[in-house]
């Protein structure tokens, strides 16, 4: 039996080399926007328990370590995203055996990145925290969820490269399983914890931690019970270094694309710290909606790189074409009706997370200014995985960086301190999505021609 049959006779799985491609780009992305979701509301559950039942400076105490929660694990998570092309293309190529070196070596990565991330969040908490400015009367709570949600690390790393896996052969529902479980734990474990025990930031951090650890364990069950070549074998843990090779040089420069816009992130967070808890609370608030509509985008992202992985390796360059346009279609409505629908509905959305005047005030402008125009960042998202699919990793890092980093951070640093208004600072959001977008389809246009006909001339 051929290894294309073999995808076939799974129901898990998706045929991404045969038949027609916008439903299979949909049944791939959208269980994948569900999943992306339910792993923030992990998240949006600290906030919005912390904010109804612990008072507004654990919300602040939450919301506050997101983006130094993005900037410390978006590397690794990045060499996920390598693992995810390096699997799809031999699984184009039809090359078992690699497939098999492959799934050990990214999970073993997990593995190392996970212990590695424990440890540097213990050191890193308060020294990151306090360079963030963060008020006194915050950075207690701040620096005791950080070290809690980092004693997670091991669980996080291993269901996210183990779900990379599973989406190198377009099984997008397991994880959703996974973190649909999870969700109900978690929401449950922090009713608990905060209600019942009155425990503040602390007590959510742990809620997480436990949740993050079902769903990991669920996503490696479901991998050791695999009968094809992405099957798990404890005893086969081990990296093989060719294959490594690969992952890092797809992985890495996507990782330091992730850390580098975590970064201005940070920077911007730091801004809005200046505007004292009340504008910390509510930025926490508002983020949470800005979170749901990048998984939108990103879902796309990742049906994108791995469709075109799939057909890249299997020499299908006009499929390769069409799974870019089809993403790109699907992800500016999807990514916009949610936009409409969070931006039209914002004082209902916002009030599940606070019902402090002032609060509120701060989310409503965040809302306003940014989610508005969230639908951008389909622009470059999607097409920087098309780029690469066909490994161009380096390329779509580069200009992200400039246009989601570099811009800003002149924006924060230059032109906000000349406002000191909110407002203004949330605008950098959406002239950074559009740049980017620009840049990275011509670039696209520019490279898409010399790589097809390359690769075409050498068949």
């Amino acid at each position: 039996m051929n290894h294309i049959k073999t995808l076939k006779d799974h129901s898990n799985q998706i045929d991404m080399l045969h038949g027609p491609l916008l439903g299979k780009i949909l049944l791939f992305a959208l269980p994948l926007a569900a999943s992306s979701i339910l792993q923030q509301l992990f998240n949006s559950a600290d906030v919005a328990v912390a904010g109804r039942f612990a008072g507004y400076q654990a919300q602040a105490a939450v919301g506050v370590n997101s983006p130094v929660i993005n900037l410390l694990i978006n590397l690794f998570v990045g060499l996920s995203v390598g693992g995810n092309v390096v699997i799809a293309n031999f699984i184009g190529q039809r090359k078992d055996h690699e497939i098999r070196d492959a799934v050990h070596t990214v999970i073993t990565l997990a593995l190392i990145s996970g212990a590695f991330l424990l440890c540097l969040g213990q050191v890193a908490a308060r020294p990151i925290l306090t360079l963030m400015g963060t008020p006194d009367d915050v950075l207690d709570l701040a620096v005791t969820y950080l070290r809690i949600y980092f004693l997670g690390m091991p669980f996080i790393m291993l269901y996210n490269f183990g779900s990379a896996i599973l989406r190198s052969v377009g099984d997008t529902r397991r994880p959703l399983l996974c973190l649909t479980l999870a969700g109900i734990v978690n929401v449950c474990l922090n009713l608990l914890f905060v209600i019942v025990f009155h425990r503040s930031a602390d007590g959510v951090a742990i809620a997480t931690v436990i949740s993050n650890g079902v769903s990991s364990s669920l996503v490696i069950f479901f991998l050791m019970r695999e009968k094809d070549s992405i099957r798990l074998e404890l005893k086969k843990l081990r990296i093989n270094k060719n294959i490594l090779g690969r992952v890092i040089r797809i992985g890495v420069p996507a990782g330091i694309q992730g850390m580098v816009f975590s970064l201005s992130n940070v920077c911007i967070q730091s801004a809005v710290n200046s505007f004292g808890s009340d504008a910390m609370a509510g930025s926490a608030a508002a983020q949470n909606f800005e979170s749901f509509t990048f998984f939108i985008t990103n879902s796309f992202n990742q049906a994108t790189v791995t469709f075109v992985s799939q057909n890249y390796g299997a020499h299908q360059f006009d499929r390769c074409k069409r799974v870019l346009f089809l993403s790109l279609a699907a992800g500016f409505l999807c990514s916009g009706a949610m936009c409409a629908m969070f931006v039209l509905g914002r004082n209902l959305f916002i009030r599940i997370f606070t019902v402090e005047p002032a609060v509120m005030d701060y989310a409503l402008i965040r809302v306003t200014h940014i989610e508005t125009f969230s639908w951008l960042a389909v622009s470059y998202e999607v097409t920087g995985a098309a780029l690469r699919g066909v490994g161009y990793s380096l390329t779509p890092a580069i200009i992200t960086v400039f246009g989601s980093c570099i811009l800003r951070l002149i924006w924060v640093f230059l032109l906000f301190p000349n406002t000191d208004n909110f407002a203004s600072l949330m605008n950098v959001y959406p002239i950074s999505w559009a740049i980017t977008g620009l840049m990275m389809f011509t670039v696209y246009f520019i490279l898409r021609k010399k790589v097809y006909h390359k690769d075409a001339l050498s068949r």
